[in-house]
Order: C-alpha cells, then sequence, then structure tokens
C-alpha cells in the first residue's frame, strides 16, 4: 500500500485538504489526530497545551495494523487516478511516521494566528505554532526523514482550500516535481 503524509503546522488547512484532495484521487484519507485520541495511542495529556502526547511508537504500529487490515479488506491497489496512492494520513505528526511521499502545507504566521485563533487556541499555543511555522520546523523534519526528493511544500496563505486540494493532488499524482525550501517566512521572527 501507497501511502501519501500530508503534514503542516496546526492551522494550515490539513483536514480540509486532505478530505478534498482525497476526493479528487478517490483515495482513503486517515485523520490520524482522531486516531490519536480514539485509540488512545498517546502517552499523556499535555495540561498546559491542552493536548494529547502521542506514542509515536504506538501510532507507528496502528498504522502498519490499519494499512494491513486496509489491504486485506481488498483495498490494495485500486486507487481510481490517484497516482498509485492508496491511503493519504493527515496530520501534524504524519511527516513523522513512514511514508512514501510528504506534502507539508505552509502557511504565513500572520495568516496562522487568526486562523488558530478562531478554533480557540490559547494565545501560548498561537504563539508557538507561529513561530514554528516561521522556522520551518515540520518542512525540516520531513526532509530529514525522508529526504527531499519525497517532500513537497505548498503555500496555503490566502489560497482557497479547493486550490490547495489541486496542488496537493497534482503532487500526489507525480504531476509536479518534489519541491522544498520555496517558502521563507523567516521574516516574521
Amino acid at each position: 500500500m501507497t501511502t501519501v503524509a500530508l503534514a503542516g503546522t496546526p492551522g494550515t488547512g490539513k483536514t480540509t485538504v486532505s478530505d478534498l484532495a482525497a476526493g479528487r484521487l478517490g483515495v482513503e484519507v486517515v485523520h490520524l489526530n482522531d486516531a490519536i485520541r480514539d485509540a488512545g495511542l498517546f502517552s499523556e495529556r499535555d495540561i498546559e497545551r491542552d493536548s494529547l502526547v502521542a506514542d509515536l511508537g504506538a501510532v507507528e504500529a496502528w498504522l502498519n495494523d490499519y494499512r494491513a487490515s486496509d489491504t486485506q479488506s481488498g483495498h490494495n491497489g485500486d486507487d481510481h487516478g490517484g497516482g498509485g496512492v492508496n491511503l493519504l494520513v493527515e496530520s501534524h505528526l504524519a511527516h513523522l511516521l513512514d511514508a512514501d511521499r510528504v506534502v507539508v502545507l505552509r502557511c504565513h504566521p500572520e495568516s496562522l494566528k487568526p486562523r488558530l485563533r478562531d478554533r480557540g487556541e490559547s494565545e501560548a499555543s498561537v504563539a508557538e505554532n507561529a513561530e514554528s511555522e516561521a522556522l520551518d520546523q515540520i518542512l525540516a523534519a520531513a526532509v530529514d526523514r525522508h529526504g527531499r526528493e519525497s517532500v513537497w511544500e505548498i503555500d496555503t496563505t490566502d489560497r482557497a482550500p479547493e486550490a490547495v486540494a489541486d496542488d496537493v493532488a497534482a503532487a500526489i499524482r507525480g504531476e509536479t516535481d518534489p519541491r522544498v525550501g520555496v517558502v521563507d517566512f523567516i521574516e516574521y521572527l
């Protein structure tokens, strides 16, 4: 089973875009944060951040079991035009897991902050995520783990989710070459 990880700082549009892209491609999407919560794939709750601390070993094992059960149930290669991809895994942690390709969504920190506030994030969380985005933390980790040849960086700033989903679908289909280092938000700092 071929897997694409859709990663990015919280608020970059991963959940919305993953659903749109999966619909265009006819591939299955796993919202990993839901699985972490629902299957208890966390080691503790971070009270200060009001979040769960994922147990990445347990998450990887769960995802491997999921892939195996999906393959056994007959979803082993019919990707309906998805460029050979059968599974799209979406999360701010997706780039830390085994994947064949990684798409990292980016958003300018000044645009990211109101999105996070609208979701009810604390000011500390808003500031932390905006700084993380300015420092390319998820992109850098994705490149470190998967290599430049397997990572696509897509800017979502001031773009409609449908347009971003088109870019994600094109990357997944192999219609665009991998690209990193095309987005720079360091001036935010």
